[in-house]
């Protein structure tokens, strides 16, 4: 659904009051939609254009469509199956010691408005967005034989509140909830939680504008890392609103205390730790209306007290003009990030390869890749792989999984979170579909 001429506006399911404002709007927009890709999108050094700015950026919403007897796309020598339908908007998943899966399903927010010009965006992302309702519950998928197909699918709990991250140490199950940081026991083998959780501490939910709460454990399990992203795209609700917010909380699993680990991240959406070592990483959705090809979204290792540019400035020491008051103090600290994945592509799912993945993907990263909305020609809708060389990365993304994104601008499905298992297998959560896939090396189950 594309977003920029008067002729593609009125839906009659919008509220009539908006009418006019949205052809407002849109005479206004446009004036990005021919704007050059930059030379060098990817790597640790992106070309970064000088910003545009106007009362509302280009709005492309692919329309959604079915798969029918079509699945995504994968390398030669890989195999594509779905192994769970029909769920509640799934986010991120889990793979469990004995081979079973965790799925964490619902969708959080529903920040107010703070600009009209929100109501119009609100409405267009919404085009892209599953009408199945938030399941707020953790599905456990189960293979009993070892074939490669899931028959067992079960509820392992429900009444959750948009969870998202999910984490295991030993027998605690820690969930990332938009408003806090619960903790199941766990027993290997169960279906079902024996019990509600406890909570481990609150986390920021007032306003909610970014609601995802992305989470990993540290290598020693002794911390929990948390994302929290920002109550705006760029300050527009005050600073007051953006107390505790796009940071990266170190919380004792133990007892609940925390501290800000790292600051300045707009949107932390997906943590993990680097294997063999004690590094966290990240991906960042970076801020949006500066144009179709700024600011990047990236990739990035997350250094302890490491302050990184939000809302003052973006990559480094880019100040951002929009921004009052502004802050050379902190702009001078700002860490540029590691690795540039391209202006909104929306990434949602990180994790490390492994050797058992095999060929030119043993080494590296995959990314969920959540799809664009603000730029004339969509990006993302895919998952990448960033490869790796002495523990960073080293050369440009490479597709890994695509045809979400059809050759007449429709969307299949969109990806979120992405798990490594121990025997090789990828496992994509996908919100749009509403699915699970696997991805797995033919001749494998």
């Amino acid at each position: 659904m594309r977003f920029s001429r008067i002729r593609d506006v009125a839906p009659l399911s919008m509220p009539l009051f908006a009418m006019p404002l949205l052809a407002m709007l849109l005479l206004a927009g446009g004036a990005n939609a021919n704007a050059a890709e930059p030379e060098a999108e990817y790597g640790p050094n992106p070309d970064l254009p000088e910003p545009q700015r106007g009362l509302l950026p280009d709005m492309t919403i692919p329309e959604p469509a079915p798969w029918g007897d079509q699945t995504p796309t994968v390398p030669d020598g890989y195999s594509i199956t779905a192994i769970a339908t029909d769920l509640k908007v799934p986010r991120q998943t889990l793979v469990l010691p004995n081979g079973d899966i965790l799925v964490a399903e619902g969708s959080g927010g529903n920040a107010p408005t703070s600009k009209p010009k929100d109501v119009i965006a609100g409405y267009i992302k919404a085009q892209g967005t599953t009408s199945v309702e938030s399941g707020d519950r953790l599905t456990l998928l189960r293979d009993n034989d070892g074939d490669g197909t899931y028959e067992e699918q079960t509820v392992f709990a429900e009444d959750l509140n948009a969870p998202y991250g999910l984490a295991l140490v030993d027998d605690d199950l820690y969930v990332a909830n938009q408003d806090a940081l619960v903790r199941f026991d766990y027993r290997e083998g169960q279906t079902q939680a024996s019990g509600p959780p406890e909570v481990v501490t609150k986390l920021p939910s007032v306003i909610n504008h970014h609601w995802t709460k992305a989470m990993t454990a540290s290598a020693d399990g002794r911390f929990l890392y948390v994302g929290i992203g920002s109550n705006s795209n760029i300050t527009e609700r005050g600073m007051d609103a953006e107390v505790n917010r796009a940071e990266i909380w170190q919380i004792d699993a133990e007892t609940g205390a925390h501290r800000p680990y790292a600051t300045g991240l707009r949107n932390p959406t997906a943590l993990t730790i680097q294997p063999g070592t004690d590094q966290l990483w990240a991906v960042v959705n970076e801020r949006d209306e500066l144009g179709p090809n700024l600011v990047p979204d990236y990739l990035t290792t997350v250094q302890e007290d490491g302050f990184y540019g939000w809302p003052y400035s973006y990559w480094g020491q880019h100040v951002d003009p929009r921004v009052r008051p502004q802050d050379p103090e902190k702009v001078e600290s700002a860490i540029s990030p590691d690795y540039s994945l391209g202006s909104h592509v929306a990434p949602l799912g990180l994790d490390f390869s492994t050797p058992a993945v095999g060929d030119e993907f043993a080494e590296g990263v995959f990314i969920g890749e959540h799809g664009s909305w603000n730029r004339a020609n969509p990006v993302g809708y895919k998952v990448v792989f960033v490869p790796f060389e002495n523990g960073q990365p080293a050369g440009d993304p490479v597709d890994f999984v695509t045809g979400f994104l059809t050759s007449d601008s429709k969307t299949r499905g969109r990806p979120v979170g992405v798990t490594v298992a121990p025997d090789g297998s990828v496992i994509v959560a996908d919100d749009l579909t509403n699915a699970v896939w696997r991805v797995t090396r033919d001749g494998a189950n």
